[in-house]
């Protein structure tokens, strides 16, 4: 019986893997991110990543197309067969059979990209929260980590450093141009309002489940501790310390004292942003 079962695993080793359910994770900074990652991860069967560089990897390999080597010797088909392959060759060690990765594929140019080399259609989550309480999130976290990368500048005020996080070409401005995107293709994605998820947890992920078309996981959502993803964690020196902690106790929405200070011409510059 163990040599069957021996040569039943040999055998299926080297069958042909099945490609990875893949979905995608659109949402501010500062929205839920690591919370909806810890609890879907309680899910053996569901990854849920931290920032992808996937669509960075897609999206610098387009770009030899612009070289003069390229150029000189333009194989697009060979380049493309690289383009496309890029996801499944990415997660294809990961032993969860459903990932989610986490990037801003709904801006207009990243979809594009996913619409020529993800052969195959996609879904994407929505992670919303109103922007100012995510404006309030970086203060507090700035103030109480003096490590924070806002930090790290000549920026002596709340106003500067906020403005900084507001950066266009910071990771709030293409978030936003993802989810504004998003709004054009409705059937794809699934919106989760951080102040429902954070009030009634197990609705809204029954809610996240239907859409996957998976069976609901029975989660928990109290004394939630930040987990590793595929064995890593993240190495929050990089960007200031406490930048992904959970807060402890039941999942609950927090009143926020910052909200009261953000200053006023942020707020005019930001505050008709609405989802």
């Amino acid at each position: 019986m163990d040599r069957l079962k021996q040569l039943k695993n040999q055998y299926c080793q080297g069958l042909p893997q099945k490609d990875k359910q893949l979905f995608f994770l659109v949402a501010l900074p500062r929205s839920g991110n690591t919370l909806f990652s810890t609890v879907m991860s309680q899910n053996s069967k569901i990854a849920s990543t931290a920032n992808s560089i996937t669509l960075e990897i897609i999206k610098d390999l387009y770009l030899l197309k612009e070289t003069d080597v390229f150029q000189n010797f333009p194989d697009h088909n060979s380049l493309d067969n690289v383009l496309d392959s890029v996801f499944n060759n990415y997660y294809k060690d990961w032993p969860q059979e459903i990932i989610i990765d986490r990037g801003p594929v709904m801006t207009v140019g990243n979809f594009a990209l996913m619409q020529k080399h993800f052969k195959r259609s996609f879904k994407c989550i929505v992670l919303l929260r109103d922007l100012m309480d995510v404006l309030a999130s970086y203060m507090q976290w700035y103030t109480e980590n003096p490590d924070a990368f806002p930090n790290r500048y000549n920026l002596n005020t709340d106003e500067k450093k906020l403005g900084m996080i507001m950066n266009k070409d910071g990771a709030v401005a293409k978030e936003l141009e993802a989810i504004k995107n998003s709004y054009n293709y409705p059937g794809m994605c699934h919106y989760v309002k951080y102040e429902d998820m954070v009030t009634d947890p197990e609705q809204e992920f029954k809610k996240i489940y239907t859409f996957l078309d998976e069976p609901y996981y029975p989660h928990y959502f109290d004394n939630l501790q930040s987990v590793k993803v595929n064995g890593i964690e993240y190495n929050d020196k990089v960007v200031g310390n406490n930048m992904h902690k959970l807060f402890s106790g039941p999942v609950r929405k927090i009143y926020n004292p910052y909200i009261e200070k953000i200053p006023q011409r942020i707020k005019e510059k930001y505050g008709h942003i609405r989802f």
